[in-house]
């Protein structure tokens, strides 16, 4: 999916309801968990111990919520650019949830739905609403509303 590009803030904010996406897939491995294990300090066994994690249901290590939601971060640019305000600041979040689990060796991809459009000094505020979805999952595996501001 190529990345929709808008040309300025006031065509981003014509398009409130608009559903970007889907990205490509990424995938989710067993390194890349242990790599937010480790970065994070939370080794909880269901993301890192594959026998234990088996042992209790799972059919393998699942990913860390985080670490899905920090994926926002990489997949942000695949979605969308606003030629007039090229610079993107991470504002936070309204609302997240993870409604599955991520499972290791996942692939992952995301769509983003423009919720909202303020003009601030400088520039605007972005509310965008990231859906990242699990191959073959019917339920997303992150789903958050959140706010950038895009500066001129």
């Amino acid at each position: 999916m190529a990345q929709r590009v808008f040309a300025t803030l006031a065509e981003l904010s014509a398009s409130i309801g608009l559903v970007v996406g889907p990205t490509a897939w990424g995938p989710i491995d067993q390194s890349l968990i242990n790599r937010f294990a480790d970065d994070t300090g939370d080794h909880n066994w269901v993301h890192v111990d594959p026998e234990r994690a088996t042992a209790a249901g799972y059919e393998s290590t699942i990913a860390h919520g985080f670490l899905t939601l920090s994926l926002i971060g990489a997949f942000s640019p695949e979605l969308i650019a606003i030629e007039e305000c090229p610079t993107t600041i991470n504002y936070g979040l309204d609302r997240v949830r993870f409604p599955a689990p991520c499972p290791r060796d996942s692939r992952v991809r995301a769509t983003a739905e423009i919720l909202r459009v303020e003009e601030v000094r400088g520039g605007g505020q972005l509310t965008l609403r990231y859906v990242i979805e699990r191959e073959g999952s019917d339920k997303p595996v992150c789903v958050a509303d959140q706010l950038s501001r895009r500066m001129r």
